[in-house]
């Protein structure tokens, strides 16, 4: 691994910075001694896309009055809507 005084560092910035992009990192140290690595950062994976069961499940016809008796008598007793 590449190592680099401060000066040295600051001097070619540009060129160390693009190195470490290409998965070169390198280390920067002050009087021979390490301080900092410097690598690439990894995107993060991406999300799982939404949908992606889509046709693997079907929802009921009733499916916004299922269980309605049963949430009715829970909360006081009402009778389900017509």
């Amino acid at each position: 691994m590449l190592s680099v005084n401060i000066h040295e560092a600051k001097t070619h910035l540009s060129r160390l910075i693009e190195a470490a992009v290409r998965g070169e990192p390198f280390v920067i140290a002050k009087a021979g001694k390490p301080l900092v690595m410097v690598s690439a950062i990894v995107p993060p994976a991406p999300a799982p896309r939404v949908g992606f069961m889509a046709g693997e499940i079907e929802v009921p016809d009733d499916f916004d009055r299922m269980g309605e008796a049963e949430i009715g008598a829970l909360f006081g007793g009402a009778d389900p809507l017509p």
